[in-house]
């Protein structure tokens, strides 16, 4: 009666992708395209799977004068300056710790300054700074780290003197240092 336009299905020309390229098609059967079908993952690591409870201090964030407790992990992006008795710390490029922790893995990407005691594994990448009063059950530190301070093993016995044989086998690395230096 008013001569009122009726939509009409679009055809392939008329349809147009709003990322560019080619225009968007329908399948038949009503199946999603392949980018939207889950791909398997790649496999992650134990810590990546389990479950549990996750604080994540993000960028430009800053938390100070903290007591971290029953955190499984905590991932710094931003300042964190507090304790932490937890399992995993994973500090981020740009993320910076300061205090006293004790957890189960270190994983460094960052900056770390304070205590440290890793029961399991400490792991400063390319891109960490790990300085301070230092404990770990193994270490990893790939070319570029830098980790300085009192530096321990946990299965490390305690402070003996040095006998004369060990001094002896010590002095070389000392004068080859010095001549070097």
């Amino acid at each position: 009666m008013f001569n009122k336009n009726t939509p009409t299905p679009s055809t392939e020309r008329d349809v147009r992708n709003p990322l560019g390229g080619r225009p968007l098609q329908q399948s038949p059967l009503n199946t999603p395209p392949a980018s939207l079908v889950a791909q398997p993952e790649a496999p992650v690591s134990p810590a990546e799977t389990e479950s549990g409870a996750r604080l994540i201090v993000g960028p430009n964030v800053k938390l100070k004068g903290a007591e971290i407790l029953d955190c499984d992990t905590l991932v710094v992006e931003g300042r964190v300056e507090a304790t932490m008795d937890s399992r995993v710390l994973r500090i981020a490029a740009n993320g910076s710790f300061s205090g006293k922790v004790s957890i189960d893995v270190a994983e460094i990407h960052g900056q770390f300054d304070g205590e440290l005691t890793a029961r399991q594994q400490l792991v400063i990448h390319a891109t960490g700074k790990v300085n301070g009063q230092l404990r770990y059950g193994k270490l990893l530190v790939e070319e570029g780290g830098q980790l300085s301070g009192d530096v321990r093993s946990l299965s490390a016995e305690p402070d003996k003197p040095l006998s004369r044989r060990d001094s002896a086998e010590i002095s070389p690395l000392k004068a080859l240092a010095s001549a070097a230096g």
